[in-house]
């Protein structure tokens, strides 16, 4: 059992949990991931590491509650705990000292970004760094990346915060100038960093991208995250979660993330009418 020390909300749907994780605090690196269970019925699922302090102990995961698992962890509070964590897994983000660096986030990819923007601070490079939301209260952890970065942009859909429109139409502006920028690492939805990648390609700029796709085991062996890299067959869990943003098959991975959509959608709808039961046989 690893116990949850903290949990605190940073956005409506988006929950920051303290978890206790000793060993995997110890081993982490930016962009390592763990494969969480909540308890003996549960699914697993794939979460990134967003922070770890190796002296307490401790690991920082950012959930949004988007379906049952993750709405039934987003339920938990401090002094409750998980089941399992096997971590730390996959390959550590590569960080050089490339000169300027693009870091992107949208929505709950920021929390992914962060600790791969501070592992890029630290080696020495100059950090733009731009985080994107649909509305202003879904962007987060905007102090905490302000403090590594040497520019930060906002967007939101709606223009409620920063600049009206998406990551792209800001990273576009930052591009006409091509010897600014040796590097683009993205995190968020598919289209988003699908959308980068195309952005990117025609000046030939490294752009990394991390693939949060269908995981169960998180060590190769399901075969469930697998992806097409350069025409090759890759593993995210192994492989990645880090690939060249230039070389994946994005159209062919969005459809195998829609492969269990349906099942995914009648679990939410089943918990979401037990909460709904249990929330009316509670005494008042």
């Amino acid at each position: 059992m690893y116990p949850i020390l903290k949990a605190r909300y940073l956005a409506p749907t988006v929950k920051l949990f303290l978890i206790g994780a000793p060993l995997i605090a110890r081993k982490r690196q930016a962009g390592n991931f763990v494969m969480l269970r909540i308890d003996e019925t549960g699914e697993r699922i794939p979460l990134t590491i967003a922070d770890g302090d190796t002296r307490a102990g401790t690991i920082t995961l950012i959930v949004q509650a988007v379906g049952k698992t993750t709405k039934k962890l987003c339920s938990l509070e401090a002094g409750d705990s998980v089941l399992d964590l096997v971590g730390p897994l996959g390959k550590p983000t590569p960080i050089e000292h490339s000169g300027n660096v693009v870091c992107i986030g949208g929505g709950v990819g920021t929390a992914e970004l962060l600790p791969i923007a501070r592992a890029l601070h630290q080696a020495g490079n100059r950090l733009i760094s731009i985080i994107g939301g649909r509305t202003e209260e879904l962007i987060i952890l905007e102090e905490e990346l302000r403090r590594c970065s040497d520019r930060l942009f906002i967007t939101t859909d709606d223009g409620s915060r920063g600049r009206r429109g998406l990551v792209t139409d800001q990273l576009r502006d930052i591009l006409r100038d091509r010897q600014q920028v040796q590097a683009v690492y993205a995190i968020g939805p598919l289209p988003m960093m699908k959308a980068v990648s195309d952005l990117t390609r025609p000046s030939g700029i490294r752009t990394f991208v991390s693939l949060n796709t269908i995981m169960v085991d998180g060590t190769g062996m399901c075969g469930g995250c697998r992806l097409t890299v350069n025409g090759t067959m890759k593993f995210a869990c192994v492989d990645g979660p880090e690939f060249d943003g230039h070389s994946v098959d994005f159209d062919e991975l969005m459809m195998r993330n829609r492969t269990y959509l349906s099942m995914e959608q009648e679990a939410d709808r089943h918990y979401s009418h037990e909460c709904a039961l249990a929330e009316r046989e509670r005494p008042s």
